[in-house]
């Protein structure tokens, strides 16, 4: 996720380097070629290219604010997981009894759910990404554990079967009574349905031609803007269209990130961070002693 602070110009830059050397190019050529047949240019009214211009803005806001959207919902999805991950641990640690939660096994179940949901946050955040969903997990997990969710595609989904064992488990002791663990179970099946949305979002793609199009009609409203100015600024046109074009290539391209809140880019959704302030906060109420710092932001983006 970008911060609202400390943006290095480079940054913005490689992201249209490419297009603006294209225009720079073109508007040089483009302007040897008109000096030389200026005369034979056919006059274009110059309301032709605001036209034009009011439309690419508009298709440019369409798809920003789409983009926009699929981000705002996979940081709503990732607010809900922090909520149910707090409430997961949160009620277990109420609906245990003082005399159950000194006996060895029922403490080992209890604590092996809080840390399996922190290792969860952490597989579900590096499996949209992409990346190995096992990455650190050891610290969280029993080499049981990881043994059994190893041969699974879908390592967060096998950490929720784990969770639902040992919830039948607790209710088989009669540690847990029947609404105990009804209220329990829906807590899991939220991140089941929080992680499948997550798994949506990440899984439809943003059509193509949408962006195809707008780049055409960007270089055609760039020929017949040069066309109008042909006997108005002269050789000052080329900074004029590589400034508007650099304007209309950079909303375009901060629309296309956005597009894809899950991979592993600056404007992505801090699905890291998140899962750090969970860790944070379920071992706080576990009682832990060692307790990790927030995740820093790299610069001017936190991951």
């Amino acid at each position: 996720m970008l911060l609202s602070e400390n943006i290095p110009f480079r940054y913005i830059f490689q992201k249209i380097r490419v297009d603006v050397l294209r225009v720079l190019l073109f508007s040089i050529t483009f302007h040897i070629i008109k000096s030389i047949w200026a005369d034979n240019w056919p006059p274009i009214p110059s309301a032709l290219p605001s036209v034009l211009g009011t439309g690419i803005s508009l298709l440019l806001a369409f798809n920003l604010n789409q983009s926009y959207e699929r981000w705002w919902e996979a940081r709503i999805v990732w607010g809900a997981i922090v909520n149910d991950s707090r409430a997961l641990v949160l009620e277990l640690k109420a609906f245990i009894s003082p005399e159950d939660a000194e006996r060895p096994h029922i403490q080992g179940i209890f604590r092996g759910m809080a840390f399996r949901q922190m290792a969860w946050c952490y597989s579900l955040g590096q499996s949209l990404r992409k990346l190995d969903p096992l990455e650190n997990l050891h610290q969280f997990l029993s080499p049981q554990e990881i043994e059994y969710i190893q041969p699974h595609l879908n390592k967060p989904l096998a950490l929720q079967v784990l969770h639902m064992e040992d919830l039948n488990q607790l209710f088989r002791h009669k540690v847990l009574n029947h609404m105990q663990q009804t209220q329990l179970a829906a807590i899991i099946s939220r991140l089941c349905d929080s992680m499948g949305k997550a798994e949506r979002i990440n899984s439809t793609v943003f059509p193509a031609t949408y962006s195809m199009f707008i780049h055409f009609f960007i270089y055609l409203f760039l020929v017949i803007l040069s066309i109008t100015l042909v006997e108005t600024i002269g050789v000052y046109e080329i900074p004029v269209l590589t400034a508007v074009a650099s304007t209309f290539f950079l909303v375009e391209k901060t629309a296309r990130h956005m597009q894809d809140p899950f991979r592993n880019k600056p404007t992505d959704t801090p699905v890291t961070a998140i899962a750090r302030t969970i860790e944070i906060n379920l071992k706080q109420i576990l009682g832990e002693k060692e307790i990790p710092e927030p995740l820093k932001p790299d610069g001017y983006f936190l991951m």
